[in-house]
């Protein structure tokens, strides 16, 4: 069998470890535009504000390619698919034919539609090679705008005024982070960033990039100012990265649609990570949630059934573990509900601490915590089997709550 993977990230590395559990024997060619080893792109960050030496970014060892026997084809970029001929096209024209194809070709940034964007010294934060040109340029006491509050903008700025530079983030909703958390928790994190130096400018659209002999001089705002810089770092989000499909008979809506066992509309062809549309437990829909686990699970069953081992992917809801200086946060499946049918139970420990479950039908289908996330493992456990919480949702903030006695009566009963 003659497996040809395009990626190299969580979702690549699923596919090819989920190939080599069942097909020991297959060659797997892995083809990637960006010519490094496998990395974590969660990671980058810390890599820029010298908390990580580069090999531990790498996803998996140095020799791992070797190990799995996988031809890398790394630093080379793949222009087009020809379905009907199962064959993979590089830039440089050479054609690579495939049996089975998995496409793990993960998301891009969102770039806004305003004047500025191609000067030197505008930036976006995702891959090694924007931090790279970063790191070149950094120094005590430059100026960098951040637009977008996001978590990667966040992860940014974080990294940012850890190497001396000042740095204002650019927002246009009223709070950060605002697809993820609400008011309360947000403005945690907000005064958190603020008080170790990060600015920020709320409410505010970018309306142009101002430079001068292509260098970069500051940001135009709304509200009519000039936020002055010499470097901007855009941050608005990701898509998925679907240009290889265009035009093609693979089936796309936001992201390319697979069925239960990561497989397209096309025949032998996959799709698993950011690119694909995978089905959210949670909100009972797919969705597109570009969660690095996720993304690997999506991989490791792909690749189960492209050695012909039939299995269903379940699906899985989004969940993120991150922090910001010392403020850890952990977040899961639906976080600012919307409409009927939803319970907000919120727990103020302190004015440091924040936690909240969301319930709807009894069940817990969202989860926050700030400062102490202790117990967030048991309560995506409930998450995860669907548990009726109901008759005991006034223990779940105590200190001695024990989910695991729970389970084990609810085992009881149903026996």
């Amino acid at each position: 069998m003659n497996y040809v993977v395009v990626g190299n990230s969580a979702a690549a590395i699923g596919t090819v470890e989920g190939i080599r559990s069942a097909d020991k024997n297959g060659r797997i060619t892995l083809i990637s535009d960006e010519p490094y080893h496998t990395y974590s792109r969660r990671l980058i960050s810390y890599y820029l504000s010298e908390k990580l030496p580069v090999s531990k970014t790498y996803y998996r060892p140095k020799d791992y390619y070797q190990r799995l026997d996988i031809v890398p084809r790394l630093g080379e970029r793949v222009s087009a698919l020809k379905l009907e001929d199962k064959l993979v096209v590089l830039e440089s024209g050479e054609t690579i034919p495939y049996d089975r194809l998995m496409l793990a070709t993960g998301g891009k940034p969102i770039m806004p539609n305003i004047p500025g964007c191609d000067l030197k010294g505008v930036h976006t934060f995702i891959k090694w090679d924007d931090v790279l040109g970063l790191e070149k340029t950094l120094a005590p006491g430059k100026r960098i705008a951040v637009i977008g509050a996001g978590l990667t903008g966040l992860k940014a700025a974080e990294a940012l005024i850890k190497c001396g530079v000042d740095v204002t983030v650019v927002e246009l909703a009223g709070q950060v982070l605002n697809t993820v958390l609400d008011e309360p928790a947000a403005y945690l994190v907000q005064k958190k960033l603020e008080d170790h130096g990060i600015k920020f400018c709320l409410r505010n659209v970018v309306t142009g990039i101002i430079g001068r002999k292509g260098k970069v001089l500051g940001v135009s705002i709304q509200v009519g100012t000039t936020l002055k810089c010499g470097q901007v770092i855009l941050a608005l989000g990701v898509s998925p990265n679907i240009d290889l499909v265009k035009d093609t008979q693979i089936q796309v809506n936001r992201g390319i649609l697979v069925d239960e066992h990561m497989a397209t509309s096309v025949a032998d062809v996959y799709a698993a990570g950011n690119v694909a549309e995978g089905y959210d437990t949670i909100y009972r829909q797919r969705r597109v949630f570009p969660i690095l686990a996720n993304a690997y699970k999506q991989g490791f069953n792909a690749g189960l059934n492209m050695s012909g081992n039939v299995r269903s992917y379940c699906g899985s809801f989004a969940m993120n573990s991150i922090g910001f200086f010392d403020l850890p946060m952990i977040t899961a499946g639906i976080l600012k509900p919307e409409g009927e049918g939803f319970v907000e139970l919120v727990d103020s420990l302190s004015p440091e601490n924040y936690r909240k479950v969301v319930l709807r039908e009894g069940r817990i289908v969202g989860y926050t915590a700030l400062n102490k996330v202790d117990g967030a493992g048991s309560i995506s456990e409930l998450m995860e089997k669907e548990i009726d919480v109901s008759n005991f949702q006034e223990q779940l903030f105590k200190e001695n709550f024990d989910p695991v006695n729970f389970l084990q009566e609810v085992k009881r009963e149903t026996l």
